[in-house]
This record gives C-alpha cells, structure tokens and sequence, in this order.
C-alpha cells in the first residue's frame, strides 16, 4: 500500500505543474481516483473486512455518489 500511497503523491505534485494540459490532468484525475479506491478497500481488508464486502461497500459508496 506504501507504494499507491506513493504514487497519489507522484501523481499529485505532477497535477500542479502548470505544463499539464487539459487531457494529461483528465488521465491524471482518473489514476488518482482508482489508486485512492484501492487504498480504501485495503484499508478496509485490513480491518478485517472480507475483499469482496469491501469492494462491494465501495462500489455502493462510488454508486451512491454518482445518484446525488
């Protein structure tokens, strides 16, 4: 997990660079909310949660943000 947490950080610092056009930010938008997706069902995992009630719960969560 250390390494997409890395990553989030690559990709954010990336993100404020004044040179990234409109299209590198959308593909940089995207990454950063699947690698952030991920590191919640893991932390989920971790907690004790099974991997498919944790990706399920996520997937409500993403659902239920899209519905509002």
């Amino acid at each position: 997990m250390n390494d997409l947490e890395s990553a989030l950080s690559v990709l954010e610092s990336f993100s404020e660079h004044r040179s990234v056009k409109e299209d590198e930010m959308d593909v940089v938008g995207e990454l950063v909310t699947n690698i952030s997706g991920a590191v919640e069902v893991h932390k989920m995992i971790e907690d004790g949660m099974s991997e498919k009630d944790a990706a399920n719960a996520f997937s409500k969560r993403v659902l239920g943000s899209i519905d509002r």
